[in-house]
């Protein structure tokens, strides 16, 4: 059986320009990176802008294993099989980040035979988006500890400061660190630390800009420091804004790829929902609805994650409106929030799956409570047995779900063309699209209502140090603001371990921060960490590259 690297490197790509030209995009509209990938020129939005939108088609799934349940391929092969149906669709996905890659989750470009490609180009350094993200927050950081050491006009506070420098790898060590030593004239020795790029505002902003306007605002806009008085500063009172927005001027614009059977693929951003709000682009799939009659966009992890966040936070700043939802349901998932082991899942255990299969339950109610259509995409894995799928088929129909069995990482689109005839027709449905709170509610009840009505929470505990945040979030006016929770992807509540439908639990907000260019509140929850580290084994060390630099091991 060939792996997810080989069965792309075996692939004949269709030069970018006629991927392109599918769209009807000119060739003054793209700025090719190579011959196989592009950026996506603003000329062409402004061109197309005032077409109608074609229907927005959104992909989430059921809280995951640690292995990941294939929701990118899902996303890809159903892409794939709009094609095959005839359908004019557009896949609009998140850019992979280093961190994972040579982590634990390896690669974001789909699997099997749903994937997009280059693959090896999109999972290591694309077209750079990355690290001009990096550079950008990594600037500012420079400027305001330049501003200290340089006489601190401002009478910035250094016990407050409320950024930290990023980094795109899974780097533990980095997490705490002390800057400024070696005495006066390397800085003012303070507290600080990395997160992981994707968990960065810079990188919650330019996924959230409209233009480039848009965008240097939002970079102006965000809470950098307190003064010793306990008055806000932002990047705009230590200038950054432009700098910041010229790193970022190319990394604004989309990016343009392919499927392995040539379907048009956006590429844009890549925000973590268990630390961010987890989706692509607003500019990748405003113009991914104009290009086409179907785009079809994911959300990372979970309802409980990445759906959340992209209908309360995305939908609502980008005037979205979803025609459908897919969740990705998988037997081996459904037995892990069933208490299966881990290594376990590829064994039959019916009595597993019918114990953690209300997770799927909460999944459906969740996106229920939208307004939307729902389809359940079953992801079939090789492992999976006729009784396990008969048991998840049954289950759907019983909670009148409709429902289609994926085989799209086997098969390509053309294991994916039942899925699509049932996501076309739920398409059609009648939909009354609502968020889950009014954007004037206060913070707090904010996190309540999405703890109560998503997680399935009795109640919320504050720490102090939330309390205190929260009042300091408030006296921003952050109260005008959606939330953005941080929490475990494995678990329905903040505790990674209580799988299934956990009962009978509060969910507990240990801080709170605002990202005030971002324009969201930022709620921790649990020991959940905006750097993540590399496991006992990681993927980096199976990757190696020849004589004839051919990647292998790289999944």
């Amino acid at each position: 059986m060939l792996s997810d690297i080989e069965i792309a490197q075996q692939t004949k790509m269709v030069p970018i320009n006629k991927i392109a030209k599918q769209l009807g995009i000119d060739e003054t509209e793209l700025e090719p990176y190579g011959h196989y990938k592009a950026k996506l020129d603003d000329s062409l939005y402004n061109r197309v802008k005032e077409r109608d939108d074609g229907k927005l088609i959104l992909v989430t799934a059921i809280n995951p294993t640690p292995a990941g349940e294939g929701k990118t391929t899902t996303t890809v092969g159903l892409g794939q099989a709009m094609a095959q149906i005839k359908k004019k669709a557009i896949i609009a996905l998140r850019e992979p980040s280093l961190g994972p890659v040579f982590g634990v989750k390896g690669g974001a470009a789909g699997g099997g035979y749903a994937q997009v490609v280059p693959m090896e180009d999109i999972n290591l350094h694309f077209t750079g988006d990355m690290h001009a993200i990096t550079s950008a927050n990594n600037l500012l950081c420079a400027m305001l500890d330049n501003h200290l050491q340089q006489g601190n006009e401002l009478q910035i506070d250094q016990r407050r400061i409320q950024i930290k420098r990023c980094l795109d790898m899974n780097d533990r060590a980095l997490r705490n660190i002390i800057v400024g030593l070696g005495g006066k004239i390397n800085g003012i020795p303070r507290e600080d630390g990395f997160i992981i790029t994707v968990a960065s505002e810079v990188m919650a902003i330019l996924c959230l800009a409209i233009d480039m306007v848009d965008l240097k605002n939002r970079l102006g806009s965000i809470l950098v420091a307190y003064t010793y008085s306990g008055e806000p500063v932002f990047a705009k009172d230590i200038n950054a804004q432009g700098a910041m927005a010229a790193l970022l001027k190319d990394a604004i614009k989309p990016n343009l790829v392919q499927t392995l059977e040539g379907t048009p693929a956006i590429m844009h951003g890549g925000p973590f929902a268990n630390i961010a709000h987890g989706c692509n682009s607003v500019r990748a799939t405003s113009l991914a609805l104009k290009l086409a009659d179907y785009c079809i966009t994911e959300a990372g992890f979970g309802s409980d994650l990445g759906a959340e966040k992209f209908l309360d936070i995305k939908c609502l700043f980008a005037g979205l409106r979803p025609s459908a939802v897919v969740i990705v349901a998988t037997c081996r998932a459904l037995k892990y929030n069933g208490g299966a082991d881990v290594k376990d899942l590829k064994t039959e255990n019916i009595e597993a799956l019918q114990k953690g299969i209300v997770n799927l339950g909460v999944h459906i109610e969740n996106m229920r409570k939208y307004g939307i259509p729902v389809v359940v995409a079953i992801n079939r894995f090789d492992s999976d047995t006729d009784i396990e799928l008969d048991f998840i088929k049954k289950y759907c129909e019983e909670n009148h779900a409709d429902f289609a069995l994926s085989e799209v990482f086997a098969h390509g689109g053309k294991g994916g063309i039942e899925l699509a005839q049932k996501v076309c027709e739920a398409c059609e449905k009648p939909s009354d699209f609502k968020l889950i709170y009014p954007i004037l509610m206060p913070i707090k009840e904010k996190i309540e209502t999405v703890a109560r009505e998503i997680y399935r929470a009795d109640g919320v505990i504050f720490t102090a140090a939330a309390e205190k945040a929260l009042k300091e979030a408030e006296a921003l006016g952050a109260e005008r603001f959606p939330i953005c929770i941080a929490k475990t992807q494995y678990s329905l509540s903040d505790d990674p371990k209580a799988l299934g439908r956990p009962e009978n639990f509060k969910i507990t907000v240990r801080d709170i921060k605002v990202s005030n260019g971002a324009g969201f509140v930022v709620v921790f929850t649990g020991d959940i960490m905006t750097m993540p580290g590399l496991p006992k084994a990681p993927a980096a060390q199976r990757i190696d590259i020849d004589e004839n630099n051919v990647i292998s091991g790289l999944f």
